[in-house]
């Protein structure tokens, strides 16, 4: 392009200036909803995503069911017999060579924590209040890496020995314990056992609060009767979202179920998609609408200007000097709305920061703006400025010398 198609361009937007301003207006707002809404959807999914799998793991490694008892009775070639197999009650399975499947895990790449733990139903007694809750048995090494504890304790300390606990703070008030205090657990087989209130965790989540109860790996197998075999194996990897493909890679070398966030949380991804789905069809349609407030007014400006164009063509200015005169306005519309536009999309979600807020002054879920969106959105903007321009600009580069002369 030559300088001078630059300072026609420049030159045309200011002798119109209400019209430049009013396209430039068009610009900077559509550009500002773009931002701030998709800091606002990005801002939801990642609190949402944040909120969920932080109470659990990427991947789980879970003991595959037992296998069906022999038969007592083998039927002839023509009889035909119904049966039915009743688990053991009351048993738990169990992964028993559990730390040969930890080191296997150990080896994937994206691996950022592996742990074993072990679950099961047993009831807190103190006093006379009996209540529900689910052992968690885990090795407090590596635990921490998976699920955050340590950092959502509200007092005490992340500790275990000498039986140990950390339990949830609504559990704490139901049984009117605090950290020091001891509290017994009775598991559904009478195993009964003694623990020291060590810490006390607030996850934001009523049922984790209510009901978990952690304490160290051994004192958990020896409840649950599980001699040295663990209930599940947690992973957690690099990108979260990458789970699926990590989890059927790591099947081909693990005996044993394995189950992704996705495959148990198929209405959170749900949501996540149609949420991404809305924010691409509110930037499309944004972008339309400032798309066709640009072609209006070049429009106007090729009728204004009809009588220079024409002189222009005259004086030996060629159709693509006359093409990308108008496509640099239209660019330019672009590119400045969508600086202005970043800036008020910005302060729109940063005042949406520090006014909405919950019943306790807490951000609701916060949002930030990041320069990923900044680049797209002047990407898009400038793009739809000169994709707008195309149509102006043709038919300015196709006006007949002498009848844009004679009509001015």
């Amino acid at each position: 392009m030559k300088p001078i198609e630059f300072f026609l361009a420049l030159r045309f937007l200011r002798e119109g200036r209400s019209q430049t301003l009013l396209i430039f207006s068009g610009a900077t707002a559509g550009v500002a909803v773009i931002v701030f809404l998709t800091s606002l959807i990005v801002g939801l999914q990642d609190s949402l995503v944040e909120q969920i799998m932080g109470l659990q793991p990427h991947i789980v490694v879970e003991p595959i069911g037992e296998s069906e008892p022999p038969r007592i009775y083998e039927p002839e070639a023509d009889e035909y017999v119904f049966t039915r197999t009743e688990p053991r009650p009351g048993r738990i399975d169990e992964i028993g060579e559990w730390a040969t499947v930890v080191e296997t895990i150990a080896a994937t790449p994206e691996l950022v924590a592996v742990s074993p733990v072990a679950f099961g139903p047993a009831s807190a007694v103190r006093g006379q209040i009996l209540e529900p809750i689910e052992i968690r048995g885990i090795d407090p090494a590596t635990y921490n890496d998976v699920i955050e504890i340590e950092g959502r304790l509200v007092s005490g300390e992340y500790e275990f020995e000498d039986q140990g606990t950390i339990i949830g703070v609504d559990l704490a008030d139901e049984l009117g314990v605090d950290v020091g205090d001891r509290v017994r657990f009775v598991t559904a087989e009478e195993e009964s056992h003694s623990f020291t209130v060590r810490g006390i965790f607030d996850v934001g989540a009523s049922g984790p609060n209510q009901s978990w109860v952690y304490v160290s790996l051994r004192e958990a197998q020896s409840m649950l009767d599980l001699s040295e075999g663990v209930t599940a194996i947690q992973v957690t990897i690099d990108d979260l979202f990458d789970a699926d493909d990590v989890a059927e890679r790591l099947d081909l070398y693990v005996d044993h179920e394995l189950r992704s966030w996705q495959e148990t949380n198929e209405d959170l991804l749900r949501a996540l998609r149609t949420q991404s789905a809305s924010t691409i069809l509110i930037a499309v349609f944004v972008a339309i609408s400032v798309a066709l407030g640009i072609a209006s007014v070049l429009v106007v400006t090729v009728v204004q200007k009809r009588g220079q164009v024409g002189v222009l063509r005259a004086m030996g200015g060629s159709m693509g000097t006359i093409l990308r005169v108008f496509l640099i306005q239209g660019a330019t519309v672009g590119l400045v709305g969508s600086i202005f536009g970043s800036v008020l999309g910005t302060a729109l979600a940063l005042g949406f920061n520090n006014f909405v807020r919950d019943e306790q002054g807490e951000v609701i879920f916060p949002i930030e703006p990041s320069p990923t969106i900044f680049v797209m959105a002047c990407l898009l903007a400038t793009l739809t400025g000169l994709l707008a321009a195309v149509v102006p600009a043709r038919r300015a580069a196709r006006m007949d010398p002498a009848d844009a002369i004679k009509n001015a």
